[in-house]
C-alpha cells in the first residue's frame, strides 16, 4: 500500500493521530474525569486518582518506548497496540468499581503510552520536528474540542461508557491511517547534529533542565485542566454551559498550535517560549476569579492557546538532542509523567473543594518551568545560529 509524501501536510496529520491515539483521554480534559463523577457517582478525588493512574501508566509505557524505539518496527507495533487499546476500552465499559478501574486504566495507559512514545519518536525523525509537534497539538485540540462538547452530554444519557466510546472511535480511525504513513528512517549522526543545532553527544545539564521544564509545564497545566469542569460547577455553572464554553475555548486554542506549524523554528525557541510561558502563568493565576464567567472563559482560552503554542517547542527542544528519536520518545515519557502528576497533586489538594490551592501550585509550577528552560533554549538557539553561519561559509567556499 502506497504511503503519502513524507513532507506533506497529510503525513503530518497522520503522524499526529498516531502520537495522539494512546493518550486521547488527556485531550478530553475535565470531560474524562467528570465522566466518572457524573457517570459512576464517585467523588472528585477518586475520579482524579483514576485519571492519574491512566496517565502514570502512559508515562511507564513511554519510558519503555524510549529504549525500544531503536529496535522495534513502529508500524508493526502500531498494528498490535491499537487493537489492544480498543479491547481494554471495551472492558472498561463494563467496570463500575473505582478501585478496579485504577488498575485497568493503568494497564491501558501503559500500552497507549508506548504507542505515544513511538509516535513522538517518529516525529522527531522528520526534517522539522517543531512543525510536527505543532500539527500534533492541532489534531489534539480539534478532536479534544469535539470530545469536550459531546462527551459530557452523552455521559448523562449513556453513563461513563460514553467517554470510552470516544477513545475507541479515535483508535479505529488511527488504525486505518497506519498503512499510509511513510516509514521515516533514523537520521544519520551528522544530520541529527546539523538539524538540531546541538553539539556532538548529549549535553547533560541542559538536557536535564529541558526535561524538568516539560515535566513542570505539563503537570501545572493538567492539574488545572482536569478540574476545569469541576471548577465551573463549583462556581454554579451548568454542565451544558461549561461544556459549550470549554469546547469553544479548545477550538480557539488550536490557533496556538497552528502558529507553531507556520513559523516553526524561524525565531528560535527562546523567544516563543518566553512569550508563551509568561502569558500561561498570568492567565493560570486568573482562574482565581472564575466566579466571573467571562474570566473563566478567557482563562481557559488563553491557557489553551499557550499550552498548544509552548509544548511543541519544549518537545522539539528535547528531541533536538539526538537523531534516533530516542529523545523524542523520552520527551513523551517526561510529558506523560507530568500529565499524571498534575492531576494526582490536584486530587490531593482539592480536598473539600480547595481549588485555590490547585491554581496557586500550577502558577508556581509554570514559573519553575520558565526558569528551567532558560539555559537549554538559549544554548540550542546559539548553537543553531553558529552552525547555520558555518554552513553558509562552507557553501560560499564551494561556489567560489
Amino acid at each position: 500500500m502506497k504511503s503519502v509524501n513524507s513532507e506533506s501536510l497529510l503525513a503530518a496529520i497522520m503522524l499526529a493521530f498516531l502520537a495522539t491515539a494512546g493518550l486521547f483521554y488527556v485531550n478530553l480534559g475535565g470531560a474524562f474525569l467528570s465522566a466518572f463523577v457524573d457517570g459512576l457517582g464517585i467523588s472528585r478525588q477518586d475520579a482524579g486518582y483514576i485519571t492519574a493512574a491512566n496517565k502514570y501508566g502512559a508515562a511507564f509505557g513511554a519510558l519503555i518506548a524510549t529504549f525500544g524505539i531503536r529496535y522495534f518496527q513502529w508500524k508493526k507495533t502500531a498494528y498490535i497496540i491499537l487493537p489492544l487499546m480498543i479491547a481494554v476500552d471495551v472492558l472498561s465499559f463494563q467496570i463500575t468499581d473505582a478501585n478496579l478501574l485504577k488498575y485497568i486504566r493503568f494497564g491501558h495507559g501503559t500500552i497507549g503510552g508506548f504507542l505515544v512514545g513511538i509516535g513522538l519518536g517518529v516525529i522527531a525523525r522528520t526534517n522539522d520536528p517543531d512543525k510536527g509537534y505543532g500539527m500534533l497539538l492541532v489534531v489534539q485540540y480539534t478532536f479534544g474540542s469535539l470530545g469536550i462538547y459531546f462527551v459530557p452530554k452523552l455521559v448523562s444519557s449513556f453513563g461513563h461508557g460514553a467517554a470510552f466510546g470516544a477513545l475507541i472511535c479515535f483508535s479505529l480511525i488511527t488504525l486505518m491511517m497506519v498503512p499510509f504513513i511513510p516509514d521515516y528512517k533514523v537520521k544519520s549522526e551528522q544530520e541529527a547534529i546539523a538539524g538540531s543545532g546541538t553539539n556532538k553527544g548529549l549535553i547533560i545539564f541542559p538536557l536535564v533542565l529541558a526535561m524538568l521544564s516539560i515535566f513542570m509545564f505539563q503537570a501545572s497545566n493538567m492539574g488545572i485542566a482536569d478540574y476545569a469542569i469541576e471548577l465551573g460547577k463549583e462556581n454554579g455553572y451548568e454542565v451544558s454551559a461549561i461544556s459549550d464554553w470549554l469546547s469553544l475555548a479548545n477550538i480557539i486554542s488550536v490557533s496556538g498550535a497552528v502558529l507553531v506549524f507556520v513559523i516553526g523554528s524561524k525565531y528560535g525557541r527562546f523567544k516563543p517560549l518566553l512569550i508563551g510561558l509568561t502569558l500561561q502563568a498570568i492567565f493560570t493565576y486568573a482562574f482565581h476569579w472564575s466566579e466571573d464567567p467571562k474570566i473563566y472563559f478567557i482563562a481557559n482560552t488563553v491557557t489553551g492557546i499557550g499550552w498548544a503554542f509552548v509544548i511543541p517547542y519544549l518537545l522539539g527542544l528535547l528531541a533536538s538532542f539526538d537523531g534516533h528519536g530516542q529523545m523524542g520518545a523520552l520527551a513523551g515519557f517526561i510529558s506523560k509523567l507530568g500529565l499524571a502528576s498534575g492531576p494526582m497533586v490536584a486530587a490531593y489538594l482539592v480536598g473539600e473543594n480547595d481549588f485555590s490551592a490547585i491554581i496557586n501550585t500550577a502558577s508556581v509550577g509554570l514559573a519553575i518551568c520558565a526558569v528551567a528552560v532558560f539555559i537549554p533554549a538559549l544554548k540550542v538557539d546559539h548553537t543553531t545560529k553558529v552552525n547555520n553561519s558555518n554552513s553558509k561559509e562552507l557553501d560560499g567556499e564551494k561556489t567560489a
